[in-house]
């Protein structure tokens, strides 16, 4: 069996479904509307566990309804939950899904990641296939380097800087200013970043500077909704990496996930399985 495991944060969102995002001073009204756990870490794990069978998800829940809900939700959906609980309030979004399928977020609340003296099942990540890392202290980070293969995303750029551990791969977005451009400025490098481009592809770079690019999934019925694309792409590769899949290969299983999930309504209804 594959091991895999994800390293990260929980946001316990609120999504409505819209005609379009509200300009200022505009009242829209909800087709729909759902509330669960879902956040970079979160959404990676539960498509890890539909690709593995199961993922370990280490990470940290704030000590409150939300926070313990998120935990029994997320075991429910087949995935090995180890938290540490923090005083603050579990952190929350809020997140519209337009009628193009689109989604736009609103963040409430710090992210909160496991720290490496947390009271965690660290030495499980020992000789796993494969974690991805989205949040937590530079020491968190280097206990994940532990792993065969390690994965992370530039949204927990001040630990990848800290910790000057060297990633098997960094996932970023090419369309993010947030995220363009960042492992450049890591040391050590990267030996790939998947730069991905929504409907476009991607490319795929190399640390010594080769790149390839790779073709859009197409989408296996009608586009839904994007929330939570991104992060499958991510496990998809995280997976992809975990069973020997080269880099370009890895990249294509994760535009699958990525591709699945649109169809979907919120992160979780469409999944791609082993």
């Amino acid at each position: 069996m594959t091991r895999v495991a994800v390293v990260g944060h929980v946001e316990w969102i609120e999504l409505a479904a819209v005609e379009h995002v509200p300009t200022p001073g505009e009242i829209v009204h909800a087709s729909e509307t759902w509330r669960l756990p879902a956040g970079g870490g979160a959404v990676a794990a539960v498509q890890l566990a539909r690709l593995a069978g199961e993922c370990l998800f280490l990470t940290a829940l704030g000590d409150d309804e939300l926070g313990r809900h998120a935990a029994q939700e997320l075991g429910a959906l087949g995935v090995r939950v180890e938290a540490s609980w923090r005083p603050e309030p579990q952190r929350r979004a809020f997140v519209h899904v337009d009628a193009a399928a689109e989604r736009t977020i609103t963040v409430l609340g710090e992210r909160l990641g496991p720290r490496g003296d947390d009271l965690l099942p660290w030495t499980e990540l020992d000789g796993v296939d494969a974690v991805y890392f989205t949040a937590g202290d530079a020491e968190a980070l280097r206990r994940s380097r532990a792993a065969r293969t390690l994965v992370a995303t530039p949204r927990a750029y001040d630990t990848l800087v800290a910790a000057h551990v060297q990633l098997d791969l960094l996932v970023c977005s090419a369309n993010d200013p947030g995220e363009r451009g960042r492992a450049g400025e890591l040391d050590p490098p990267p030996r790939f970043v998947a730069e991905t481009e929504g409907a476009e592809g991607g490319t795929l770079i190399a640390a010594d500077g080769s790149s390839t690019c790779w073709q859009p999934a197409l989408l296996p019925g009608p586009p839904v909704d994007a929330y939570g694309a991104g992060d499958s792409f991510a496990a998809g590769v995280t997976f992809g990496l975990a069973t020997g899949l080269l880099p370009a290969e890895a990249v294509a299983l994760g535009a699958r996930c990525g591709a699945v999930c649109m169809t979907g309504r919120g992160p979780y209804e469409a999944r791609l399985t082993a």
